[in-house]
């Protein structure tokens, strides 16, 4: 099997993740990483991968297959343009960028040039996430009717200390709520409107810290969310499922799915029904759990690129999917800032 040639532009905490996992997958082989700080230069030795403070630079001398872009998200753009025009494939990190034109931009160029563009929305290579899709769609709740989700916790002083972090494109919703809104996207079906309700103050920041929001999926089920990066608690899919392991675990569920005929706890899957009875309040549910046990979502998605870059698999996310995510969450800021519910028609 041959190697497939990537490049890492960024290097920062998610380029890292990246890196770990580009070292892991054995299709994968590290030729070049890109960033504008020298002390990444000492790691680019240690992984015997060539050192650029220049996309461009890289990309006329080293010629790779594939780019992992890990920049700040408003600076996603121009790494993005500049290894498509090369002839390189893409997986940029979520959000696929900070705005819509620019997503559009990069949607464009995709197809000009003939390059798949894949999104880093990593939940969508869990096996729990996948096993909620399918319970959904093969009616094992019944009709969906609405569901419930939570992610609180308090990013610590240090998090902030990069200015880029106290914009609102590093805020919460941008940064955190794109991950919850592509998992329920995928899961749930489109979103037709939003309704929310911004908080902020606590820090002093230009961003939002806390946000309560109503999605209205096209299926007709109802869905609400609450975010907060400024209160201490176990309630994120993080503490939860051991997603990233510099957090503590907690193991306490965040979502709950409701249909006509039963119920979901996830991201831990415990499924809620009665077992032959009249399915309401005066009869018992009886759990079910269901026994998943979690793969690597970075490493699984470094070895899906390498297998669309190769021409075995089509993309799990591609630009276009990514984008309209991207439009839900910019769609809650603007329901905010009107007070009013906003449409997702032809998005």
């Amino acid at each position: 099997m041959d190697k497939v040639r990537l490049a890492l532009i960024g290097a920062g905490v998610i380029g890292q993740r990246h890196l770990k996992s580009i070292s892991v997958v054995e299709r994968a082989e590290l030729v070049a990483i890109v960033d504008t700080n020298p002390v990444v230069e000492q790691m680019a030795v240690e992984t015997g991968a060539a050192f650029y403070t220049a996309t461009q630079a890289m990309l006329m001398d080293i010629e790779p297959e594939g780019v992992f872009v890990c920049t700040p998200t408003d600076l996603h753009l121009q790494p993005v343009l500049e290894s498509l025009r090369a002839g390189v494939h893409v997986l940029v990190e979520k959000p696929i960028t900070a705005t819509m034109d620019e997503a559009e931009e990069i949607v464009d160029m995709s197809e000009k040039a003939s390059r798949h563009v894949l999104v880093g929305h990593h939940r969508r290579y869990y096996e729990n996430v996948n096993e909620t899709r399918k319970l959904i769609q093969e009616g094992a709740l019944g009709k969906l009717l609405g569901v419930s989700g939570q992610w609180t916790d308090n990013k610590h002083d240090g998090y902030f200390e990069p200015e880029w972090r106290k914009a609102r494109a590093a805020g919460p919703v941008l940064i955190n709520l794109i991950h919850e809104v592509d998992m329920l996207r995928y899961m749930c079906g489109e979103v037709a409107s939003v309704s929310a309700k911004l908080q902020s103050g606590l820090r002093g920041h230009p961003k939002e810290e806390t946000a309560a929001v109503i999605l209205n999926f096209e299926s007709g089920a109802l869905g609400t969310f609450l975010i907060s990066d400024a209160t201490p608690s176990p309630w994120t899919w993080e503490h939860a499922t051991g997603d990233t392991p510099y957090y503590p675990h907690y193991g306490e569920n965040v979502f709950r799915f409701v249909g006509s005929e039963a119920a979901l706890d996830f991201p831990n899957l415990v499924l809620w029904k009665h077992n032959g009875e009249i399915p309401d309040w005066n009869h018992e549910l009886t759990p079910q759990p269901i026994d998943i046990q979690l793969c690597n979502a970075f490493e699984a998605e470094c070895a899906h690129f390498c297998e669309v870059i190769a021409g075995e698999q089509a993309p799990r996310i591609t630009a276009a999917d990514a984008a309209r995510s991207l439009a839900v969450v910019l769609a809650i800021f603007e329901a905010a800032e009107s007070r009013s519910e906003v449409e997702l028609s032809g998005v």
